[in-house]
């Protein structure tokens, strides 16, 4: 439910009880109803007075019979409340009270300004009351002239006290003299609103809401008559400004509702708002504040954005625009402010200023004369740009502004003072220089929390605010900043720490009287606490009886009643009464309780026992509550055995008896309730006689936790090692007190536990936990709303806790990780503990073989507190160290041990690791290496051998071997670098073998070594297969006079890489009729003498030993009919080469002969069938005579035979060989010289060449084209053409020869077989 409106900050009104139902009632019975209303008043005012008349009456004369009773000590006046100040609406009435003591009583007048009031002297207008020290005085519908200071007066022979408050009364803005409040809407018929009927029910409360959001104000009303076309007149108001209906405010009346809708929250919208209806007695209006928090800055610890943002009127391009600075209580200093401006009818808006202006308004220059604007500004600082503010509404009337410029000084003095539950009342003293003061803003921090919070974010122009949404039980301290248009003020002082719980006032009404007992002269009473104790902790109680027949009461007993029953004595037998009970606390006397059921003074007889009374609730939970009662006072003929318990719903008489068999005890937990709903209960006693009367029915209780609620926690004190049961309260007043109880029974005073409370938690903690310790244990907060909690203390949970204390009092040093040992460089050895905590004064010492070891030479003890790390290193770690290793630590209290045992494999294991780290440290004194040989292969398929090298020098030198023979290389190796690497181009199983790479210098020799063999020669082959086989060109067909091959282009191809072909799915093995092979650039597959058979797919697979590389060709169709046909073109040509004439040899390329000598040109010629030869001298043929003789024998052996030569037969001679499937020229050149002259030499190009002679006959070769285009690759696809790589004999033929270069670049990088020295 919503908070309850601040409306005057002293002692609240009542209305009547009753009054509220019959308000309902009235709704329903119309007109009719409201005539009855006023004649029922006028009864109640005549029979009210002749009551008080006769009470008066009856206490002077009680006061004049008490002669037996002391006199008290005289006392002057004494104002215990003294009367405080109200701000009201005309109109509206007020009520100013006081409380006073004295001895005699004093007697109080009442004054204005000074003047004594009258009530005769103006009829209606004042009521002057008096009760048990209570004075009011009630002034009822109030006018302006009616403001001035109000004085009230005690006065008694020991002196005079006097106490004065001021009233001041209000009127709306812009009412007249004539006028309660303006009317804007004209009445719709001839009737005015003032002759309605109008009660507020259910009305708004305190309300929070968010910039960006929206919120409903919402009152329910009752309206007689409730005329449809006459709803009544309401007005709307925020800080005494009257709303009009705009985008911003949306209002609506009718239906027994009033609404006020805020559809655009900002800051702007913030302040007190006050609904004000017309009815028939003039107004009745209900007030509640709205806060609106800063909206989610689009940066963090951006400041939050300005508000109420105006223009003033200057000129015709010129206006003055003015704002108010946000709080901040948390971000950084505002540094300034942006203005934008928008025209109206457009969306964009635009900077007005270039840089931030640090006071809270700007003058803007440059404005289109006759065109309207809005504008809004944002906040700047050090970390970001606010939200924008609310854009203005238009241009207004300019203020006339003084001289005075900075901020104001800081506010004085701050008070606060309760006010509710969960607000404060703050008031403070105007700043001494306000500069044109727009108004405060009010901060508020928790004690102890150092952090604050804005109280309200719209600057607020009194001195007074009430701080609302505070939580019930804490204390805070307030602090008020002022604010104009150059900023915030300093802070104020703070005020003093404020405990938050209600405002004191005298206690409400006590109820439920009921009759516990009665013996024929007395009888014995109980009664319920008022649900509402004023803020103060009730003191006593008043009684008063009458006879059920009689108007007049009479006082029970001088001295008030301490507890709520009460045995009233000196009764008459058979006679009816009735009695009234009225509570007592600091403020005062409270109001009378209704007065109670006839009661007859008989004797109770019956065997039966009477009723249990004060039922109460305890641990509310959505479905538990714990019921608890009060023994019967009248037990019947023998004692109380046990208690049934029943149960029904709110508005039901069906009880439930909730307890199929009695309990012994003053309580019951009942579960199983429905969340949310509302139970009422009634108990009844039982004894060996049966089961006597019923209780009272309880007030309803809703099934609902309590918002907050927390239960009691067991837990163990972790310095201690104490067991205790913990409680933090989710509500407190300042007069609160734990209680705890055991089995329901309150501890009071115990050897076992010990209590310690403090604020909101309490502690029950256990002196000696033992089995008798065992039970419930509950804990209930007096003065709140119900807060309590129960724990069940069980054998397993006890069991449970003893062991926890048993550890921290007994504590051990908890460890992370036990003692290890790991191997260091150097060969050093370091054993370790790793603990999760530890202090400055640990102690602790190593013991090894069962001898403790000191940090000596040689080894080495320390620890780190900061990683709760423990170590020893041994630094020369041998076969002496084995055996078993023992840490003992002593922090405060805490002790802990831990052992390793290192013996037999595990030191061995140990040891040899010490010692290659020895060695390595050695090693690495001088040059070595960082990383041992490797390899990775390249792009191009080269594999690399690769090492990394640490602590060289320039005269350091590296060498590189196989099997122990020095290899060459082109580029010296340079150890600088830091690596070196050894090229292993065209890498085969010829490359196997042992590799060693040796680095040195005068401080020492390190030396890698590298076997190519097994796993790694095959993990080389299968990376070399990846790169190929990612490289592989599509499979290109190839014809030769052998047959069609199938030709796969790579980087690089080895048979060493798995390489298989296959035929339609059928692996392929080589033979005479598939021949497989493959050159460094190509693997090929060739198929002689194809038939149909080898018809189909063919697909070749190189496995890289993680994923196979496939391409493939189908040979099928035209593609494998032109192959063929190629095929046999080929072979014929082939055949024909070889079957051709030719010379096989014999003839000289150049013959040098002296005149006159014979000379024989002999050769062999060849040729199937046998060939025909011809001779010619200088190209003419050379025919058989005396001179030239030539013969041809058995086919092969022919011969020109010249005669006696001279110098004319000098010249270029040829033979020429051939048969039908072709021949050869050979061309001979013959130098004849004279005798006696030198021998002449050879001339270049002289040089007898065969010619091969063409036959006309055979056709040019064609290639094949096949039918599948080759796909792109990192290795261009060669031609079909290309020359087959198997080397054929080229002699000369009619068949030019096919010289096309592979595509594949020549690799001419050098073997990497080395060159042995």
């Amino acid at each position: 439910m919503a908070e309850p409106a601040y409306t005057v900050p002293a002692f609240r009104e009542r209305a009547p009880e009753g009054m509220q139902e019959y308000q309902r009632m009235a709704a329903h019975f119309g007109r009719g109803l409201v005539h009855l209303q006023e004649e029922l008043h006028r009864m109640k005012v005549a029979t009210h007075e002749q009551v008080k008349n006769i009470e008066i009456t009856r206490e002077v004369k009680g006061l004049s019979l008490r002669k037996d009773v002391p006199a008290e000590v005289p006392k002057a006046p004494d104002f215990l409340v003294s009367l405080r100040s109200h701000t009201v609406w005309e109109k509206t009435p007020v009520k100013l009270f006081c409380t006073v003591s004295g001895q005699p009583n004093p007697i109080v007048k009442w004054y204005r300004n000074d003047v004594a009031i009258e009530p005769l002297s103006a009829p209606g207008k004042y009521k002057i009351e008096n009760k048990y020290g209570v004075h009011s005085l009630i002034i009822s519908r109030c006018a302006v002239t009616d403001s001035g200071v109000y004085s009230a007066v005690a006065t008694n022979p020991q002196g005079k006290a006097t106490s004065k408050a001021t009233v001041c009364v209000r009127r709306p803005q812009g009412g007249g003299e004539l006028s309660h409040l303006p009317g804007q809407v004209p009445l719709l018929s001839s009737i005015h609103p003032s002759k309605l009927e109008v009660t507020l029910l259910d009305s708004f409360g305190v309300t929070f809401g968010t910039e960006g959001g929206s919120v409903s104000l919402v009152a329910n009303i009752v309206v007689v008559p409730d005329l449809p076309n006459l709803p009544p007149e309401a007005m709307w108001y925020r800080d005494d400004t009257l709303l009009m209906a705009s985008r911003w405010a949306e209002m609506s009346i009718g239906g027994g509702v009033a609404k006020l809708a805020l559809p655009h929250l900002n800051k702007d919208d913030e302040g007190l708002y006050t609904l004000r209806i017309w009815t028939k007695d003039g107004t009745t209006e209900h007030s509640a504040y709205l806060f609106v928090k800063d909206a989610t800055p689009s940066v963090a610890g951006a400041p939050g954005a300005p508000m109420d943002v105006t223009v003033s009127d200057a000129n015709a391009d010129y206006v003055l625009v003015s704002w108010k600075p946000p709080n901040t209580t948390h971000e950084a200093p505002i540094t300034g402010y942006f203005v934008d401006r928008r025209k109206s009818g457009t969306k964009d808006w635009v900077q007005c200023n270039d840089s931030p202006v640090k006071v809270c308004k700007l003058p803007v220059h440059g404005l289109t004369e006759g065109a309207s604007y809005h504008f809004r500004v944002r906040a700047v600082n050090k970390d970001g740009i606010s939200l924008p503010s609310r854009m203005s509404c238009g241009v207004t009337a300019a203020e006339v502004e003084s001289d005075v410029e900075g901020v104001p000084s800081a506010p004085g003095q701050v008070i606060a003072s309760r006010n509710t539950k969960t607000s404060a009342f703050v008031q403070w003293e105007a700043p001494k220089h306000t500069n044109n003061l727009m108004g405060y803003y009010v901060d508020a921090s928790v004690i102890g929390s150092k952090a604050w919070f804005p109280c309200n974010h719209r600057p607020y122009k009194h001195t007074r605010f009430v701080v609302h949404g505070l939580i019930p039980g804490d204390t805070y301290v307030f602090r008020v900043q002022a604010v104009n248009a150059f900023g915030l003020s300093e802070e104020s002082q703070e005020s003093a720490p404020l405990f938050i719980d209600a405002a004191l006032s005298t206690p409400s009404a006590p109820y439920g009287i009921s009759l516990l007992n009665c013996n024929g002269s007395s009888m014995t009473l109980a009664w319920k606490r008022p649900k509402h104790t004023g803020g103060s902790k009730i003191t006593s109680y008043y009684l008063d009886k009458r006879e059920a027949e009689s108007v007049s009461w009479k006082e029970v007993s001088p001295s008030p009643a301490v507890h709520r029953t009460f045995t009233v004595e000196n009764l008459t037998g058979g006679v009816f009464y009735e009695f009234k009970v009225q509570a007592v606390n600091l403020a005062g006397v409270g109001l009378p309780s209704e007065p109670s059921k006839a009661f007859a003074c008989e004797a109770w007889t019956m065997a039966e026992p009477g009723p249990a009374y004060d039922i109460s609730f305890w641990e509310v939970r959505d479905s538990s509550i714990l019921v608890q009662w009060r023994a019967p006072v009248y037990s019947g003929e023998g004692p109380i055995t046990g208690y049934f318990v029943d149960m029904a719903k709110k508005g039901s008489s069906d009880f439930v008896t909730v307890n199929a068999e009695p309990v012994g005890h003053c309580y019951l937990k009942v579960t199983g309730l429905e969340s949310g709903a509302s139970y009422v209960f009634r108990v009844r006693a039982v004894n060996d006689t049966g089961v006597g009367k019923a209780s009272d029915v309880s007030d309803p209780i809703c099934a609902k936790a309590l918002p907050g609620t927390k239960d009691i926690v067991c837990g163990v004190d972790e310095e201690t090692g104490d067991i205790f049961l913990n409680f933090e309260a989710c509500e407190i007043s300042e007069t609160s007190k734990f209680s705890w109880s055991k089995s329901y029974k309150e501890i009071t005073e115990s050897s076992r536990v010990s209590i310690t409370s403090s604020g909101r938690k309490s502690k029950l903690t256990f002196v000696n936990p033992e089995t008798e310790d065992l039970g419930v244990y509950s804990v209930a907060v007096t003065d709140t709303d119900g807060v309590s909690s129960s724990y069940s203390v069980n054998d397993e949970e006890l069991k449970k806790v003893l062991d926890l204390s048993y550890n921290i009092r007994h504590p051990t040093v908890p460890l992370k990780t036990e003692l290890n040992c790991e191997i260091l460089e150097k060969g050093h050895v370091r054993f370790w503990v790793q603990a999760l905590k530890l202090s400055s004064s640990v102690n602790y010492r190593f013991i090894v073989n069962d001898k403790a070891i000191t940090s000596a030479e040689g080894c080495k003890i320390s620890h780190d507190v900061s990683t709760g790390i423990i170590q020893m290193t041994v630094e020369h770690f041998t076969k002496a160290n084995e055996g078993t290793y023992t840490i003992q630590i002593h922090d405060g209290k805490a002790k802990s041990q831990s052992s390793l045992v290192l013996v037999g494999d595990a030191f061995k294991v140990a040891l040899k690791e010490a010692e290659f780290q020895r060695k390595e440290h050695i090693r690495k004194q001088g040059p070595h290496f960082s990383e041992y040989l490797s390899f990775h292969v390249t792009d191009d398929c080269t594999v690399m051998l690769v090492c990394k090298l640490a602590n060289v020098k320039k005269e350091t030198t590296f060498s590189w071997f196989k099997e122990d023979e020095e290899i060459t290389v082109d580029v010296p190796p340079n150890p600088m670098s830091g690596s070196c690497s050894l090229p292993i181009p065209m890498f085969s199983r010829k490359d196997q073998g042992i590799y060693k790479a040796v680095l040195g210098d005068d401080r020492g020799k390190d030396t890698s070594v590298y076997d190519i063999s097994g796993k790694v020669f095959e993990d080389i082959i299968n990376a070399i297969a990846s790169i190929a086989g990612s490289s592989a060109s599509e499979l290109v067909l190839q014809c030769t006079p052998e047959g069609i091959r199938l030709q796969c282009y790579m980087k690089y191809y080895t048979e060493e890489m798995k390489t298989s072909w296959c035929h339609r799915d059928s692996k392929i093995s080589s033979s005479e009729k598939m021949r497989i092979g493959g050159t460094s650039e190509m693997a090929w597959m060739q198929i002689c003498e194809p038939t149909d058979k080898e018809k189909g797919h063919y697909t070749i697979e190189i496995h890289d030993g993680e994923k196979p590389h496939s391409r493939t060709f189908d040979l099928s169709g035209q593609a494998y009919t032109d192959a063929y046909a190629e095929f046999q073109r080929l072979k014929a040509a082939a055949f024909a080469e070889k079957n051709r004439g030719r010379v096989v040899g014999g003839l000289p390329d150049v013959v040098t002969i002296m005149e006159k000598k014979s000379l024989s040109l002999t050769c062999t010629v060849w040729g199937d069938p046998s060939p025909e030869v011809t001779w010619f001298k200088n190209e003419q043929e050379v025919l058989s005579d005396d001179r030239f003789k030539i013969t041809f024998e058995g086919g092969k052996f022919s011969s020109l035979t010249i005669n006696s030569v001279y110098v004319e037969d000098s010249g270029k001679y040829s033979i020429n060989v051939r048969n039908k499937y072709g021949g050869e020229f050979v061309e001979i050149t013959v130098s004849v010289y004279k005798q006696g002259e030198d021998i002449p030499e050879p001339k270049l190009g002289q040089m007898s060449r065969p010619a091969a002679t063409p036959k006309p006959a055979t056709p040019a070769p064609q290639s094949v084209k096949t039918p599948t285009p080759s796909i792109k690759s990192p290795t261009p696809t060669p031609p079909p053409s290309v020359k087959s790589p198997t080397p054929t004999p080229a002699p000369k033929s009619p068949t030019p020869p096919r010289s096309l270069r592979s595509p594949t670049p020549p690799r001419s990088m050098r073997s990497p077989t080395p060159t042995k020295k």
